[in-house]
């Protein structure tokens, strides 16, 4: 029965992807109505701004005036908290689009590095001055938090395209620590061999984070959300010094700044970057308790399967065929170069990869894996993802990740899991060996491992909301459209 009633819905699928290519992105946009959280205002706004001629009228750049277009013509729903937020992202707006943060970037006098060679530029004129004598200090940047789906990430993308200042950089916060890291990592490699019995300490953060402070004066975090205690260690140095060097910092995330890390290992070391972030920062929350990506949009056919559906499994596989035959290449397996190491997929066909879930997140995979995938791929198949337990905290850690990754980037995903989306994520199971052989390494008791998020999910239970919300998105007809990168000519932000 499954090989008869397969074309028919795979032709539902496919309808969207292959005869609505023409389609603007404004004409999308519209047929959502209510999209106000939705990727088609968000690509809608970068679109239209990039498409603007020097013979638009001096008002052309007014962030409120786009707005209030928007909501007239149906595009984005009348939302009072969402205006106010894009008041006062208006105002810094304002302030940027002239705006250099190079009188702060001054370097200190000559010092010896660890080598005896004169040294430049490697800790901020800040660290020993904290704002040149007269000079006035930076716009403060904004941290907006609220619920999923409250349109967070339209108004900074929003604001982000009306900035004219050309030194300025949107990133997903995942990808912005990896950047982090791999320039930590460069500049130890580059450090001279020690001579035996020499000993020097090296402290690279600082210089990072000049580093980065030379190259933008805007920094645009979409989902700022601290799990892993080695980001959490470099944070206060690291936006200490971005801050103190003049860099303004727009960032989104589900957590208001004091529960950012919220029992996390050793957070003590944290607090201070909440001190930071709170004097550089304008704390503004957006939560309406509207979550728009609940609200009825047009499906791009069906796209997500239970394993208990008969025939499910051959749903995925006409599917695959069909989007394949469009492809100019085989099927079969293929090797990413991920930072020095091979990442292997079992299947896949040019932009189309085909895999399993714990081919994605029951192996150590990260951020860097995900990255490199929405590089490659637009379109990806996850089979068999389980119904995921707090014994499968790591696994549902990684899948999130994933998500997150993959819908910054706009690539589209078909799911066969083992229960419906809002049943996915169970707050079942519990203390696995492993943690026990954890708490153990740690010295820690088990009163602390009823506290900390290592070990309770806490974290993993909160961002699941917003996987969740995203793949509920995902499945939509304008998401579909505008992942076709054979259509829109879309590549991977940096």
């Amino acid at each position: 029965m499954a090989s008869y009633t397969a074309p028919a819905a795979v032709s539902s699928s496919l309808m969207f992807l292959f005869t609505k290519r023409a389609q603007t992105v404004n004409n999308i946009c519209l047929l959502s109505r209510r999209c106000t959280a939705g990727s088609c205002c968000r690509r809608l706004f970068s679109s239209s701004v990039s498409s603007r001629s020097s013979s638009d009228s001096p008002g052309s750049r007014d962030i409120l005036g786009h707005f209030e277009r928007l909501v007239r013509r149906g595009s984005l729903a009348t939302d009072a908290q969402q205006r106010y937020v894009l008041q006062r992202l208006a105002l810094l707006q304002k302030s940027l689009n002239t705006y250099t943060n190079s009188t702060y970037l001054n370097p200190p006098p000559h010092s010896k590095d660890h080598s005896g060679q004169p040294q430049k530029n490697d800790a901020p004129a800040a660290e020993t001055e904290p704002l040149l004598k007269g000079s006035q200090p930076p716009p403060k940047g904004l941290y907006i938090y609220g619920n999923v789906g409250t349109g967070k990430t339209m108004l900074m993308d929003l604001f982000y395209s009306h900035v004219e200042n050309g030194r300025k950089k949107r990133v997903h916060f995942n990808s912005f620590m990896l950047d982090i890291h791999k320039r930590i990592h460069r500049r130890k490699q580059s450090l001279p061999k020690r001579s035996l019995g020499k000993m020097f300490t090296y402290d690279p953060i600082s210089p990072v984070a000049m580093e980065i402070s030379s190259e933008i004066c805007l920094l645009c975090f979409d989902e700022f959300q601290v799990t892993d205690v080695a980001d959490a260690m470099i944070l206060t140095q690291l936006f200490e010094t971005l801050f103190k060097t003049g860099v303004v910092v727009v960032a989104t995330s589900n957590r208001p700044p004091d529960d950012l890390y919220k029992n996390g290992l050793q957070r003590d070391t944290f607090l201070p970057f909440i001190d930071v972030l709170k004097e550089y920062c304008h704390t503004v929350c957006l939560d309406s308790g509207i979550d728009y990506r609940r609200l009825d949009r047009p499906a791009a056919g069906k796209l997500y399967y239970l394993t208990g559906e008969p025939g499910a499994e051959a749903y995925l596989d006409t599917l695959f065929e069909e989007l394949a035959l469009r492809q100019k290449s085989v099927t079969g397996p293929r090797v990413l170069r991920v930072m020095g190491r091979d990442v292997t997929l079992q299947k896949a066909c040019g932009s189309i990869a085909d895999c399993t879930f714990d081919e994605l997140c029951g192996k150590p995979m990260g951020a860097s894996d995900y990255l490199e995938m929405a590089r490659i791929f637009d379109t990806v198949f996850i089979r068999r993802v389980p119904t995921l337990t707090l014994t499968l905290k790591d696994q549902a850690r990684r899948f999130t990740t994933l998500i997150d990754n993959f819908y910054d980037q706009k690539v589209r995903v078909v799911l066969l899991a083992a229960a419906p989306l809002e049943q996915l994520f169970v707050q079942t199971g519990g203390e696995d060996e492993r943690d026990r052989q954890l708490l153990d390494d740690l010295g820690l008791s088990d009163e602390a491992a009823e506290r900390l998020t290592l070990f309770t999910a806490e974290e993993e239970i909160f961002a699941f909301r917003r996987t969740v919300s995203r793949l509920r998105e995902m499945q939509t007809e304008t998401y579909w459209v505008e992942g076709d990168r054979s259509y829109s000519g879309r590549r991977l932000k940096s």
